[in-house]
């Protein structure tokens, strides 16, 4: 693990990071489907500040990769690193990056059913407001609007 234990305290930092971040996002989430807006919008702040974080170990990691890289002479993805390492280094670090992809792939499916739960909400508020103003316009029905007659000229006739 000496080769690569910058590599690997990136990534788990990364892997801690993202279970913070999924959390928030499990938060958010419960805050849509309830309609919760003030805790939406709270929460907003703590997820672009946890988003910029991962991004900045993140590039961290990418860094440390091309390092890597370039002391073994490969190139710098996960099958040129794998390759020139020990067996067991090689197994960790395909093990993590396993870890990694696997907490992406959650991250970005949480992400988009957010993402469609606010659409969703956008969408059914737009709805409503078109059905409010064409009630709002109707010249017949419940909500229509009544013509002012005009007092003072019924008044004198």
């Amino acid at each position: 693990m000496t080769r690569t234990r910058e590599l690997q305290r990136h990534w788990w930092d990364w892997l801690s990071t993202s279970e913070r971040l999924l959390r928030w996002l499990n938060e958010q989430t419960r805050a849509l489907i309830r309609r919760d807006v003030p805790t939406v919008e709270s929460l907003q702040t703590n997820l672009d500040e946890m988003i910029a974080k991962m991004q900045q170990i993140d590039d961290r990691a990418v860094a440390s990769v091309l390092k890597l890289a370039e002391e073994l002479g490969v190139e710098p993805n996960l099958r040129g690193l794998s390759g020139a390492l020990p067996k067991a280094e090689a197994q960790q670090i395909q093990g993590l990056a396993n870890r990694i992809k696997a907490a992406s792939q959650t991250i970005d499916t949480t992400m988009e059913r957010n993402r469609r739960l606010i659409e969703n909400e956008l969408d059914f508020m737009h709805a409503t407001a078109a059905i409010v103003m064409k009630a709002a316009t109707e010249s017949e029905g419940r909500f229509a609007t009544q013509a002012a007659t005009p007092v003072l000229v019924d008044q004198a006739a």
